[in-house]
Parts: structure tokens; C-alpha cells; sequence
């Protein structure tokens, strides 16, 4: 089912180990079973560490031993994921190696589970960097999931500006991702290699925020017993981002308008005149104009500031985007190895009907939340802590209990028709191509399943993907097309043309 790849199966309960090993051959998996003290001695027979796709570990006999197995894989293959059987990583176990055990499995495993524990750990494989802590690039606007008319208005706007030097306003309620837009601004810009540097206004005040800004000379202020270089120095030539501005007191605005005037400025306690080039985004959860009808901002800076305003709509009003919203943030948990969950539509609708004060933060933190308190497990309304329950009891007895995956929108919402239009026919051509991809991947190439997610017939989906080209796999036989198939467990946002996402 998975190539070529085997797996090592290590268990010192010897029937449990035969067991498993008749589960693995009915799957049609390799499957490499020994104890504990034998897996170097299996293992030295494989050419390679990569012909391994995983470890189901199960019983080990000295106590603590388990612990010092995985540490000894990771020695000999730190990218290889652990599977257990019958038993959780407990708390005080290193971070690293908890994170390279990617489920943990009943005895026996249910077959949905096991399929699915499988499929993790051939994406774990497949992801350059896992276990090392490599970074990857950033996404093109990958925060910015939806297909919300608000978003795509937002992505358009960060499109037509994140190549210039204007200067970048950002207004919104706290949570919304201002400063997830001021860094793709930046990383989108012809700045993208020279500094990004990030100031908090609100978090330093007075003579502090000043010297933290321009810097400050030996002897400038009591305590000031050496040079200290500015983020203004810092930010030369890249991006400086003023979080929070509305904080700022008057005489640092002052300060600050004549850096963007004339692009000098001097050091706190300092006469030498220094030039500096960067560009400035400023952000804010406060209505400015009113704060300068109170004579509490600067209306000079103000216009400077915002040359280029960008609104960032809340969450309450951008709700069709949730479930998309929801699968980005599961999938950023999956990819950091903190786990995994999936919501069912009744909890969808029910987190559909919040009003998210804390929009995207609040978010974030119910789903990292959830994963903890139910790992790799289906949230329902019951499951969600008390304030989210937005639907009685009786309302979710009509779902069938599925976890949800992809939700999809109000097909009014979808997408927006680009000013110079788009060939129709090529674009739905393209999105069904895409969306019987998914189901493929989903099932392991299997076209019976696939057609059960597509919810047509299986004759249906065979000649669609002969038309398309798409390579075909019998019920568990052959292995997917590697030309059409992808990584399972990779999943994208159809986008219409010249939409980023």
C-alpha cells in the first residue's frame, strides 16, 4: 500500500507482536517484527533507513526501556515516526521525542484509526525538515484562509501594495492578524532579505519607547551607561513595525513624523544627524480619527501613516471562512506533531453562531485546546467548553456524527470573478480535478472509497479520471499514479485564478 517502504514492528508481547503482523499482511504491509533487544539486527539487512515508514511500538519489559528505544531509533533515524500500541507517551518524556510519536493505537487498532496513523506517517516521512527542526518557506498569504469576500478583498489589497514603499496602515480588533499581514507584506516585498523588526507601542512607554525607537548615547538618561542602537537603526533598509501605535505618546509622534518626512532623526542625548531608509507599517485596534479629533494623535502623522489603510474584518463577520479556518489550524497542529482532531457539522454550526471576541487568537487557542483535552479525537457540541455550545442537544441528533474535514461555503461566496474574467469551463474542469484528487489521497489511491467521499458511483469517478488523465488504482492492488498523486494528508483551498491563499 505504501510503496516499497516497510514497517518495523517492535513488541516483547509475542502474541500481540504475531497479531499485529497478521493485521499488517491482510493490509498488504511489510512488515519487519521482532522484540525489543532484535530490531538493530532486522534493521542492518535494509539498505537504507528510508526504506522504513514507520515504528509500531508496543510492549516493552524493562521498565523505562521504551523511552531509551525511541532515543535509539532517533539516533540511528531522526525522521522516524513512532506509532504505539497500546499506550500513551507520558508527560515527562522529552518534547523531541514526543513529538516523533505521532499516535498512539488500541490493541487491536480499528481499522480507520490504523489507515489513518499510516497516512500520517508517510506525510511525516514526505516533509523535508521533520524531526529536525528545519523551517520550511512561508505560504503565499498563508494566514489568510477563506473565501470570504472580506479576505479576497484583503489578499487584492496586500497584492497591489506589498511591492512598494508606501507606508501601511492596518485597523482592525485585536486577534484579526495584523502583524501576520505587516510579515507577508514584507516577505512579499523587494525587502524581504533585509529586516523585519517589530515594536510593541503599548508594551514600553514614555522615555523608554523613545530610546528603544532612536536609541540613546552613553550618559543620555540615568542608567544609560552605554550606546544603544535603536530599532529605527535596526529596520534600515527592511520594514518597521509599530504595533499598537495609538500607545505612542505626542513628542515620540513628533519624533516619529520627522523620520518619515525626511528620513533622519538623532540618537536620545545625542547632536550627529543620522539617515536612515524604511518603510513603516503601523497598526492599530483603535479608531485614529477620533483619537485626533481628541487632540490624542497627531493628524500629521496620522495622514502619513495612512497612505494605504487595509481593514481587517473581524471573525463574526467572516464566519463562512470558519470551517476553512478551522482545517488550517488542525493542519498547523498535525505538521508541529501536537496532535490532531476534527469537528463534526453540528459543532461547526455551532461555532458558526459565536461572536468571537477574540476573533483568529480565540480560535487558535479553542482548537490547540481541544487537541489536548481530546487528541485525535471528533469534537461534537457536547465536547465544546460551555460558551461555544450555541445549539441544543437535540439539534446534533440529526448529524451523523462524521468529522468534518472540508467545509464548504455558500457557493455565492466562493469566489470572486476576476475584473478580466475567466474561462468557465476550464476552472470547473480544474476545481473537479482537484477536489477528486483529495479524495483519492484520502483513501490511499482506493477508487471505491474515493467515490464514497465524492458521493457518485464508482463507474462515474473511473471515467472522469480517464478523461482527466489521472492515474487509477484498483481496491488495494496497484499503487496510485506517482505523476498524479500527491502526499496524503496535503490539502489546499481552491482559489480562483490570480487569488493567493
Amino acid at each position: 500500500m505504501w510503496r516499497d517502504t516497510k514497517i518495523l514492528l517492535i513488541d516483547d508481547d509475542l502474541d500481540r507482536r504475531r497479531d499485529m503482523s497478521v493485521i499488517l499482511d491482510f493490509l498488504d504491509e511489510q512488515c519487519l517484527a521482532c522484540a525489543s533487544g532484535e530490531w538493530r539486527g532486522k534493521v542492518e539487512a535494509l539498505g537504507s533507513s528510508r526504506e522504513l515508514l514507520c515504528v509500531l511500538l508496543g510492549a516493552v519489559e524493562a521498565p523505562g526501556a521504551g523511552l531509551e528505544l525511541i532515543k535509539a531509533l532517533r539516533g540511528w533515524d531522526e525522521t522516524l515516526p513512532v506509532l504505539l500500541l497500546g499506550q500513551h507517551p507520558p508527560a515527562d518524556w522529552p518534547k523531541e521525542v514526543r513529538r516523533q510519536v505521532l499516535a498512539s493505537l488500541e490493541t487491536p487498532p480499528s481499522y480507520n484509526k490504523l489507515l489513518d496513523s499510516l497516512h500520517r506517517a508517510q506525510v511525516y516521512r514526505a516533509t523535508p525538515g521533520q524531526g529536525r527542526g528545519l523551517s520550511r518557506e512561508p505560504n503565499l498569504f498563508r494566514s489568510l484562509v477563506g473565501t470570504s469576500r472580506a479576505i479576497q478583498q484583503v489578499r487584492q489589497l496586500l497584492q497591489q501594495v506589498a511591492d512598494t514603499d508606501a507606508c501601511v496602515l492596518l485597523l482592525g480588533e485585536s486577534g484579526t492578524g495584523k502583524e501576520v499581514v505587516a510579515r507577508n507584506l514584507h516577505y512579499h516585498s523587494r525587502r524581504r532579505e533585509a529586516p523585519f523588526v517589530p515594536v510593541n507601542c503599548s508594551a514600553i512607554t514614555g522615555e523608554l519607547l523613545e530610546s528603544e525607537l532612536f536609541g540613546h548615547e552613553k550618559g543620555a538618561f540615568s542608567g544609560a551607561l552605554n550606546s544603544h542602537v535603536g530599532r529605527l537603526e535596526l529596520a534600515h533598509g527592511g520594514v518597521l513595525f509599530l504595533e499598537e501605535i495609538d500607545a505612542m505618546p505626542l513628542p515620540v509622534q513628533a519624533r516619529l513624523l520627522r523620520v518619515l518626512k525626511e528620513g533622519v532623526f538623532e540618537r536620545l542625548g545625542g547632536t550627529r544627524t543620522q539617515s536612515v531608509e524604511v518603510r513603516v507599517i503601523a497598526a492599530s485596534h483603535k479608531n485614529l480619527e477620533a483619537m485626533v479629533g481628541e487632540g490624542r494623535f497627531r493628524e500629521d502623522l496620522y495622514y502619513r501613516l495612512s497612505v494605504f489603510p487595509i481593514e481587517m474584518s473581524p471573525l463574526r463577520e467572516r464566519v463562512e471562512d470558519l470551517p476553512l479556518l478551522l482545517n488550517e489550524l488542525i493542519a498547523r497542529l498535525e505538521h508541529d506533531k501536537l496532535g490532531s482532531i476534527r469537528f463534526n457539522s453540528a459543532a461547526i454550526m455551532s461555532l458558526c453562531r459565536h461572536d468571537w471576541p477574540g476573533n483568529l487568537r480565540e480560535l487558535a487557542n479553542l482548537v490547540e485546546r481541544m487537541a489536548i483535552m481530546h487528541p485525535y479525537g471528533v469534537i461534537g457540541v457536547q465536547e465544546l467548553p460551555k460558551k461555544y455550545r450555541h445549539i441544543e442537544g437535540e439539534d446534533e441528533q440529526g448529524d451523523e456524527g462524521g468529522a468534518f474535514e472540508v467545509g464548504l461555503p455558500d457557493p455565492a461566496t466562493l469566489a470572486l470573478l476576476p475584473p478580466e474574467g475567466l474561462d468557465l469551463k476550464d476552472y470547473l474542469a480544474a476545481l473537479e480535478q482537484t477536489l477528486i484528487q483529495q479524495a483519492l489521497d484520502d483513501s490511499a489511491g482506493v477508487v471505491a472509497r474515493a467515490a464514497e467521499r465524492l458521493r457518485i458511483r464508482r463507474t462515474t469517478l473511473v471515467e472522469k479520471m480517464r478523461k482527466y488523465g489521472m492515474g487509477r488504482r484498483e481496491d488495494g492492488d496497484e499503487q496510485p499514479d506517482p505523476e498524479s498523486a500527491t502526499a496524503a494528508g496535503h490539502r489546499s483551498a481552491v482559489a480562483p485564478p490570480g487569488a493567493e491563499c
